[in-house]
C-alpha cells in the first residue's frame, strides 16, 4: 500500500503523539513540527500529500505560515482552529486553506476530512490522466480557460493561481455555465461533506475565486443568486 504522507504543524505535543499513533493505524505516515517556523521549512522543502496546520503556535502562527506558502503551494491544507472562532476559520480559508476543523475534534471526524480531501485530489488526478480528446481537457467559458492537462486557469492569457479546492469549485461552476449550482452540492462534491448551518466555507472559497479572477478578467464571472447558489455567467453580456 502506498501510504500518504501528512505534515502536522502543531505545538501541542500530546495531541501530536495521539495523532501519529491513530493516523498511523489508518496507514498514514505523519511527520510533526511543533512551531510555525520549522513547519514552514518542512512544507517548503518536502513533498507531502496533506498538511494539518494549527492556528495558535510560537514563532509563526498558522496564518503567517499560510501567507508564506502562498497560493503557488499546491499541497492541500486542513486548518485546525479554536472551537467556535468563526473569524479564524474564515481568515484561514481566505489565505488559502482548503478546509478547517475546530478543536477539540473527534478523531473520526478528522479522518473523514482527511479522506475527503485526498479522495477529491485522487479523482481530479485520475480524470486528468485518462485518455480524453483534447477538447475535453480544455474548457473555455466567458474568456476563462481551464486547462486540465496542466491544471492551470487563465483569463486573457494571464495565469491565475488557485488552490486545489478553488480549482475544483471553479471547474464545477464552469461545467454548468448558465445554471445555478447550490452550495449544498458544491460542499458535498468538493469538500466531501454536507453543508452545515452557518458554514461559510463555500462562500469564502467563491469569494477568493472572484478576487483572483477580477484583475485578469476585468469583469465579474460568478453571480450570486441569493438563497439559491452561484451561477457562472456564460457570456460577457450576461
Amino acid at each position: 500500500m502506498n501510504k500518504k504522507h501528512i505534515l502536522l504543524i502543531d505545538d501541542d505535543r500530546e495531541l501530536a503523539s495521539l495523532l501519529v499513533d491513530y493516523l498511523g493505524q489508518q496507514h498514514f505516515i505523519v511527520s510533526c513540527c511543533f512551531d510555525g517556523e520549522s513547519g514552514l521549512k518542512q512544507a517548503s522543502n518536502t513533498k507531502f500529500d496533506l498538511i494539518l496546520l494549527d492556528v495558535m503556535m510560537p514563532n509563526l502562527d498558522g496564518f503567517e505560515v499560510l501567507k508564506a506558502l502562498g497560493s503557488h503551494h499546491k499541497t492541500p491544507i486542513l486548518m485546525l482552529t479554536a472551537k467556535g472562532d468563526n473569524n479564524d476559520r474564515i481568515k484561514g480559508l481566505e489565505l488559502g486553506a482548503d478546509d478547517y476543523l475546530a478543536k477539540p475534534f473527534h478523531h473520526k471526524e478528522l479522518l473523514a476530512r482527511i479522506n475527503a480531501i485526498l479522495r477529491r485530489i485522487a479523482i481530479t488526478q485520475s480524470n486528468e490522466q485518462q485518455s480524453k480528446p483534447q477538447n475535453d481537457l480544455i474548457l473555455t467559458v466567458n474568456n476563462v480557460l481551464l486547462d486540465h492537462t496542466k491544471r492551470e486557469v487563465s483569463c486573457h492569457q494571464k495565469l491565475i493561481e488557485l488552490t486545489g479546492t478553488e480549482y475544483q469549485i471553479l471547474t464545477l461552476l464552469m461545467e454548468q455555465q448558465g445554471t445555478i449550482v447550490n452550495k449544498e452540492d458544491l460542499s458535498e462534491q468538493v469538500l466531501g461533506r454536507k453543508l452545515s448551518p452557518f458554514d461559510r466555507s463555500i462562500d469564502v472559497h467563491v469569494s477568493n475565486i472572484r478576487r483572483k479572477l477580477l484583475p485578469a478578467c476585468s469583469n465579474e464571472k460568478i453571480k450570486t443568486i441569493r438563497g439559491a447558489g452561484y451561477l457562472f455567467l456564460s457570456g460577457s453580456s450576461s
